[in-house]
């Protein structure tokens, strides 16, 4: 075997310029399948961690001025939906799971020392977590108690936190200052995600919606609504249901989508999921591509090399070697180039996957795997090995037909 594998290598060497230009078409195949393969994991992770705390099958409802005439009342009327909706929702239509209301105090200043940011301040209640789940580094998030007694307490972004405690620390217990009131801080939420309701996560705070309608004179109004379906239940088959309960109550045509709008994440999560489908086809169809395109080069140059082999070839017919030695030979040459060229294409297709995942570390947290799964990698390298019996087949072929005597001839 070792001395096979030897007469193997110094064909290959004898043929060096032919060798390393077979060898670079697969190289760049392989490297293009790796890298393309490892980079859509990497960037369907990076965007789905833009997401990673928000409830698949969820919806959110707002209110925006109607754009049809009903019942005397003219398009164009603004209208704001109520703590009532809130009711009306949860008591009828009984396959939600959590109905929760959200109010937007907008962008404010907040303050703590010598230190300031402006963040984004919402007002919610303890079930906006079953919604949008929290990371928290420190403390709690809003509970029913903060509801119910009117705590002025708050949940505190990431950049929040980052910004009023540059020195770092445990925050919680610490009044900061958002307008002219003071909020002591009960949690910090680093949760990465960049989707989030009324504005980022990591630059937002978050207050009981109970103190939010006091400090800011809101009453009864609500800016949005949240919910989520209970499990095996889609959201989509319920959003008509509650345009059209809100709409009854509030006297608006039940088609007016416009007047009632209602944001389906499960439509948004289903749109990712068939885009990185059909770019992980694409990836691999290029990739695959790219490697039969290589394949052929080989056979062409092995085609060449075995007529230029045509003497040697005959004289190891002319002693003894037989049509299969022949054959394994050939072969066996193709698969080792092809497999050698490969595997250095791997090599270097992962060591750019892990640049590229290196740069999107942060305090040591790693964003996304831009990386190739064990079994993506058993493919690859079978793949290979296929391709390079395949691109050694018909040189293969045309040695077993030489005879000794041509090959004589020629001589």
């Amino acid at each position: 075997m070792t001395e096979f594998l030897r007469e193997i290598l110094d064909t290959i060497s004898r043929n060096k310029s032919r060798s390393l230009l077979t060898g670079f078409g697969i190289f760049w195949g392989i490297f293009m399948l790796v890298s393309l393969i490892g980079g859509t994991h990497g960037l369907k992770e990076l965007l789905n961690s833009n997401f990673s705390n928000f409830a698949t099958n969820s919806a959110m409802v707002w209110a925006k001025p109607t754009t049809k005439v009903y019942k005397g009342f003219q398009k164009g009327r603004t209208w704001q939906m109520t703590m009532d909706d809130i009711k009306r929702v949860k008591n009828n239509i009984t396959e939600l799971d959590v109905v929760t209301p959200v109010l937007f105090g907008g962008n404010k200043l907040s303050v703590f020392g010598e230190h300031s940011f402006s963040a984004n301040v919402n007002g919610v209640t303890h079930d906006y977590q079953k919604v949008c789940t929290p990371e928290m580094r420190y403390g709690r998030h809003i509970n029913a108690m903060d509801i119910i007694q009117d705590r002025k307490v708050c949940v505190i972004g990431k950049q929040v936190y980052d910004n009023l405690f540059p020195d770092g620390g445990d925050p919680l217990g610490k009044s900061i200052r958002i307008d002219s009131t003071y909020y002591r801080v009960v949690g910090v939420d680093v949760n990465p995600g960049n989707f989030s309701i009324g504005g980022r996560t990591d630059e937002s705070i978050l207050v009981p919606i109970s103190v939010m309608q006091r400090v800011y004179n809101y009453g009864n109004e609500v800016h949005l609504i949240a919910l989520t379906a209970k499990e095996g239940i889609k959201i989509g088959l319920l959003t008509d249901h509650i345009r059209q309960m809100i709409a009854r109550h509030h006297l608006i045509s039940p088609e007016d989508e416009q007047a009632i709008s209602v944001f389906n994440t499960e439509v948004l999560f289903g749109i990712l999921d068939s885009l990185f489908k059909g770019v992980t086809f694409l990836s691999w169809l290029v990739g695959i591509g790219t490697l039969l395109a290589g394949a052929i080069g080989v056979s062409n140059i092995m085609m060449v090399t075995v007529k230029e082999r045509t003497v040697e070839i005959g004289i190891r017919r002319a002693i003894g070697a037989t049509p299969r030695m022949i054959l394994t030979q050939i072969i066996s040459e193709s698969i080792v180039l092809t497999a050698v060229a490969g595997m250095i294409g791997v090599l270097f297709a992962v060591s750019v996957l892990q640049m590229i995942e290196l740069a999107n570390t942060t305090d040591g947290v790693v964003a996304a795997r831009f990386q190739v799964d064990f079994w993506t990698a058993i493919i690859a390298t079978l793949l290979l090995c296929l391709l390079g019996a395949m691109a050694g087949m018909a040189p293969a072929l045309r040695a077993m037909a030489i005879k000794p005597v041509d090959a004589m001839r020629d001589e």
